[in-house]
């Protein structure tokens, strides 16, 4: 009996040795910099910047432009007013501006001519040789049951005040500091109308070829408890990517059928990106990945952007109420209907613009992506071997290789070179993989897909 208590504690000790080792090799490293940014993300701010926009009335695209305390003219310059403020915080470097178009009546639901206004502030990246673009993005316009009602009360409290008060929360936060990329925050306008303030931004982008590296649109981030199933969850928020790109070139189609990549393009790695670093930052935060452009036969601002080619993905709430959205303010047996600050979870918001922030200064701070990423096909082998080019600008410190088993919706393991080729003992036959740089301080690239090279 001795024996077997002697026995016991030593399986005890090492069983306990396994747990804290586990336990270090899974520890969260944060860059103090970024994490200090998240603790500046207010919920008061959040909440403050809604009930504003509430105040206009409406933000219909079709409502007033003259009037100085309601409609879509008064809430564009509110929005242009705050971005003024902290432009003049960052001594300038903010650049704000109006952005505008004018739209023809569609028979649906612009019933007549309308002034467009996207509200822009960009942050000028410090690096004169870096030309990559972020943009985050909410919209600015709301409506109620009728789509084409200008009039009427529409508040719009989370469909989207919630993600223009991220937008300038990030705004406020972020113009504070430097970045080597440039970073657009946006309010767009015209999204109940077809998504028009985002197509004239993702054209523009386009034709001006801007080199946007990742698009972020947050469109209803701050309701937590969904109608019907009664469903309570501000730990959770879903983000949504392409699969298939609605950009697809020849070249590309070919690539992604020979390797099999329809899980893995550019807005996918995105999301996968997403999910790593914003649980790395925020705590109580799960990202939820759905595979899927959008909601089921709805759209976002990020469509547009997908549709020219750009990688884009949208945040959205885990649950979504129906009857605080696109409603007109009203009770009915005993419900309340209408799209109201009082219905919204400010904490939950705050958490999803952490989540956006990390993201954004983590992709804006990190080196390029390595260049001409490509899997070597050459011979039969049950390794594999990767190699690249090192990217333009800032020299990394290293690359990371991703790795996941073909079936497998997230990656498991990464391994760290600081050369531009590696030899992994993992077959391609049963793994994906994945090459992105990082810097010394932790911050990653995009994930790039390799192609076949002999």
């Amino acid at each position: 009996m001795k024996n077997f208590y002697k026995l016991f504690i030593i399986v005890v000790i090492l069983l306990s040795s396994i747990k804290i080792m586990y336990a270090q090799t899974n520890s969260i490293i944060r860059d103090a910099k970024i994490s200090e940014m998240i603790k500046e993300v207010s919920s008061a701010n959040l909440e403050s910047n809604v009930r504003k926009m509430v105040s206009f009335g409406t933000r219909h695209t079709l409502s007033t432009r003259g009037d100085k305390e309601k409609g879509i003219g008064a809430a564009c310059n509110w929005v242009k007013s705050e971005f003024e403020k902290f432009s003049k915080e960052s001594n300038g470097r903010l650049d704000v501006k109006l952005d505008s178009l004018t739209l023809e009546p569609d028979g649906r639901r612009l019933v007549r001519k309308a002034l467009l206004t996207n509200v822009m502030a960009t942050l000028k990246g410090t690096d004169i040789n870096d030309k990559r673009i972020f943009i985050v993005s909410g919209h600015l316009d709301s409506r109620n049951s009728e789509a084409n009602d200008s009039t009427g009360l529409a508040p719009g409290a989370n469909d989207d005040a919630s993600g223009v008060s991220a937008v300038l929360e990030l705004a406020r936060i972020m113009s504070k500091r430097s970045f080597p990329s440039t970073i657009i925050f946006v309010a767009v306008s015209g999204e109940e109308q077809g998504l028009y303030g985002s197509t004239f931004l993702a054209k523009k982008a386009k034709e001006q070829n801007w080199e946007v590296v990742a698009m972020l649109n947050n469109d209803m981030i701050s309701n937590s408890h969904s109608s019907e199933t009664n469903l309570n969850d501000n730990m959770q928020v879903r983000v949504f990517s392409e699969g298939i790109p609605l950009l697809e070139t020849d070249e590309m189609r070919k690539i992604r059928q020979s390797t099999n990549a329809e899980n893995d393009g550019s807005s996918r790695q995105l999301a996968r990106y997403i999910k790593e670093v914003g649980e790395r930052y925020v705590d109580q935060l799960e990202v939820k990945l759905v595979y899927r452009n959008d909601r089921f036969l709805r759209g976002g601002d990020h469509t547009p952007f997908n549709r020219e080619g750009f990688t884009a993905v949208r945040f959205c709430e885990m649950n979504e109420n129906y009857d605080h959205q696109h409603q007109n303010i009203r009770e009915e047996n005993g419900i309340k209907y209408g799209d109201l600050p009082e219905f919204e979870d400010f904490e939950y918001a705050r958490k999803i613009t952490s989540a956006n922030l990390a993201v954004l200064a983590n992709l804006a701070s990190a080196p390029q992506v390595p260049q001409n990423v490509g899997i070597v096909v050459s011979g039969m082998t049950n390794s594999t071997t990767l190699k690249w080019k090192t990217p333009q600008g800032k020299a990394p410190h290293g690359y990371f290789i991703m790795m996941r088993e073909t079936y497998q919706p997230l990656w498991e393991k990464k391994f760290f070179t600081d050369k531009t080729e590696i030899t992994l003992p993992y077959s391609k036959d049963n793994y994906f993989f994945a090459v992105q740089s990082v810097d010394e301080e932790g911050h990653e690239s995009l994930p790039v897909w390799p192609v076949p090279v002999r």
